[in-house]
């Protein structure tokens, strides 16, 4: 038995709050769960949210897929704890539509017909429906490894969660910076969705890599 397989990694009762998570970590070829993959990107994030370079980077022989299914999936986890945060200010008064700059408005898909949502509705009714979608064993039936018929639904996903990325930044800039200052999550998404070509670049509206005067400033109403 290895001193790793005797580590209860286990939040226990009672305990306080940054003392969650607080165990040693663990090699992946330790790892023998179904869900190593998860485990290895959230023990990355814990050690260094910063290290984005060293998040995104596969383990030897990783199968590609299922690296960017788990990314994913941890994409929209901790976008739903900036979801909360936005609650605070984005109300359905205030922001009547999904927007980002002035010249950006999305449609929600959630309905039968793709309408215009308040955008804190748009918010839930996107990381639900991504949500739905990750979670569904019709077309990411195993954790291990990937089809090419279920990696090609990622890109759809990246697209529709990115949008809420792009109003924190456009409509709710302090409450984005304090997020993205702690999290670094808009930059390691828009660095991970660049390297595997999951995104346009003309899509990625905050300017979290490039200078301000490059922001995309045509007009487009886009639907979801």
């Amino acid at each position: 038995m290895t001193v790793s397989s005797r580590i209860l990694r286990r939040n226990p009762k009672g305990i306080k709050g940054i003392e969650f998570y607080d165990w040693p970590d663990e090699s992946f070829e330790d790892m023998d769960s179904t869900l190593a993959v998860q485990q290895l990107i959230q023990q990355s994030i814990k050690r260094d949210p910063s290290n984005i370079d060293e998040i995104l980077k596969p383990p030897e022989g990783q199968d590609e897929g299922t690296w960017k299914y788990e990314h994913l999936r941890q994409f929209c986890m901790d976008l739903n704890k900036l979801a909360v945060k936005l609650q605070t200010e984005c109300l359905p008064s205030a922001c009547v539509q999904m927007t980002a700059t002035e010249q950006w408005i999305f449609l929600c898909a959630a309905h039968k017909t793709p309408k215009e949502c308040p955008a804190i509705d748009y918010t839930r009714h996107t990381l639900d429906g991504a949500s739905c979608l990750l979670n569904n064993t019709k077309y990411f039936p195993s954790r291990v490894t990937m089809k090419e018929s279920s990696v090609s639904k990622l890109g759809s996903v990246c697209r529709r969660v990115y949008r809420i990325f792009g109003h924190a930044y456009f409509h709710h800039r302090s409450i984005f910076d304090e997020f993205e200052n702690s999290s670094h999550l808009c930059k390691r998404f828009t660095i991970f969705v660049t390297k595997y070509n999951l995104m346009s670049k003309e899509h990625l509206i905050v300017p979290i890599l490039k200078p301000e005067s490059e922001t995309a400033t045509a007009t487009e109403e886009s639907e979801a």
